[in-house]
């Protein structure tokens, strides 16, 4: 049947159509971009400016001429929207699929919580507005602050640190507060199990402790009583993740605060993984003092790209009054005020000071709130319940494919951890990561934690449906199964990439992070 008077009639290509290269080196819509340096002339310049020559210009720069070509490319606006718009097709995002980074949360953003925090009574307010036209925006953290408080089951929380990190810091210095004012600044030590964060030791000898590992049982977990036999007189507490990075909730974790107490020292939690218990178990019920609770992770907020953080940290009755400045306080009429160092007064003295200039990231904290009214306390409970079951469907789905090396331990919690074991001789974790980037999908975390040799982590996390995990997890199968069986081609994928595979040893010894000219840069070599 013809489709027009022409004659011509759809029909499929022969094999091998299309094949051939292109001129411009772009494939379709995977446009081949060039560096902005090369796009641009540095001698033009997509604004017009007036002529400032002569006296004016003596007048406005004060004698501050410029004697050299700035060396920034001039682009006009269309080409710079181009051009950063083709790289941005290049990123993988939870909006385009499945993100398996392990210990990352890397959860939908529910659009609804955008829409709040761009209101222009959240968004437009400047720090240094009186307290008075700033109601509104004080009563979202204060009402974020009481969620948090009673979701966890604490006394206290301090709303300014800016990231999980910076709220590490902040219960530490907490601690180290509480000692000092106790006469006890000697106990220097802080024990971190093998199982915990990566930035729990760094945060420990930031602060100007000493750090020792606690190793972990087979199973994965604390080995409680190698902990137990460390504790003393010198130790000021113990820095844990719970769920642990290894995917496994710390069974022990009343025990081994009960301990700690018990010499004197303090306990704190690595609240990152919250979202695999949030609404199922209230971390101050196991003693803990200090934890800092991750929004982007637990509560929805934007992850990752070194933007806007917030690491909010709920403390105990004992640890509360050592926490840092400033924070909301509402009054017997409802009004609000923040309690800063000038009305502190007689009734916080013992607060260690301040982390931020002001009070926190407010945007995340209207998307925080957001999130948690949206969903409500059945709902918050859910969240953990689905991430929970979504980690073992993929954790057992991989049974006979992968090596999890925890997988006798029990169910997990909110991410699955395999390891390289069972590959063909030769292949490795980051064989099967790179293949997965063929398949479309961003890879798991890789080589983390140290505890397992090759070690991928992944967590589907509770907003991706049946679906989406069974599209993962047959992708994966397919990749692991080809390292199995050793397909050389694993080796030097990925294939269909923007770029192939880097040579990993030169680009960490010798990056380049300088554009040059390529003459320059040719004359150097």
């Amino acid at each position: 049947m013809t489709i027009n008077a022409s004659g011509w009639r759809p029909g499929a290509p022969e094999k091998g159509d299309g094949a051939a290269a292109t001129s411009t080196g772009n494939k379709a819509l995977m446009l081949e971009e060039a560096l902005i340096f090369e796009i641009g002339d540095g001698e033009t310049t997509g604004v017009d400016f007036a002529d400032q020559s002569g006296e004016m210009q003596e007048h406005k720069l004060g004698g501050l001429f410029r004697h050299k070509p700035i060396g920034l490319p001039g682009l006009s606006e269309p080409e710079t929207v181009r051009h950063y718009t083709r790289l941005s097709r290049q990123n993988y995002a939870i909006d385009l699929g499945l993100f398996p980074l392990g210990s990352c949360t890397m959860k939908h953003n529910p659009r609804l919580n955008e829409k709040m925090a761009r209101l222009p009574g959240f968004a437009d307010i400047h720090p240094l507005q009186p307290v008075d036209t700033v109601q509104g925006a004080l009563g979202v953290i204060n009402e974020l602050a009481r969620w948090l408080i009673t979701l966890t089951g604490m006394h206290g929380v301090a709303m300014s640190p800016k990231a999980g990190a910076h709220g590490e810091l902040c219960g530490i210095l907490a601690i180290k507060a509480a000692l000092e004012a106790r006469g006890e600044g000697h106990r220097k030590v802080i024990l971190v199990p093998e199982s915990a964060h990566g930035t729990n030791p760094a945060t420990a000898a930031f602060a100007g402790f000493q750090v020792e590992d606690i190793p972990a049982t087979s199973e994965g977990r604390v080995d409680t009583e190698a902990l137990k036999a460390r504790l003393g007189p010198d130790v000021a507490g113990v820095m844990i993740t719970n769920p642990n990075t290894c995917g496994l909730f710390e069974r022990d974790m009343k025990a081994i605060s009960d301990a700690v107490h018990a010499i004197g020292g303090y306990v704190y939690c690595d609240g990152a993984n919250f979202n695999a218990i949030v609404g199922r178990v209230r971390p101050g019920d196991l003693g803990i003092d200090a934890m800092h609770i991750n929004l982007h992770k637990t509560f929805s907020t934007p992850h990752g790209g070194g933007g806007p953080g917030s690491g909010p940290v709920v403390m105990s009755e004992a640890l509360a009054p050592f926490g840092p400045l400033p924070f909301t306080s509402r009054h017997a009429d409802g009004h609000l005020t923040l309690v800063e160092e000038e009305t502190a007064g007689d009734e916080h003295p013992l607060t260690f000071g301040r982390m931020t200039a002001f009070h926190g990231q407010m945007g995340m904290f209207t998307r925080a709130l957001t999130y948690i009214l949206s969903h409500g306390a059945d709902g918050l409970r859910q969240v953990a319940e689905d991430a929970v079951l979504n980690a073992n469907y993929v954790l057992r789905s991989l049974d006979g494919t992968l090596d999890a090396p925890f997988g006798h331990s029990g169910p997990c919690m909110h991410e699955a951890l395999f390891s390289d074991d069972g590959l063909a001789a030769g292949f490795s974790t980051i064989d099967v990561a790179k293949g997965l980037i063929d398949e479309g999908y961003h890879p798991m975390t890789m080589y983390f934690p140290l505890v397992v040799h090759g070690a991928m982590l992944i967590e589907p996390t509770e907003t991706e449906s049946k679906a989406a995990l069974d599209q993962f997890i047959g992708a994966l199968r397919s990749v692991a199964e080809r390292a199995k069986a050793g397909d050389k081609a694993l080796k030097s994928a990925p294939h269909f990439a923007p770029r192939s595979r880097l040579d990993e040893t030169l680009a960490a010894r010798k990056p380049v992070l300088v554009w040059r000219e390529r003459a320059l840069a040719e004359a150097a070599e």
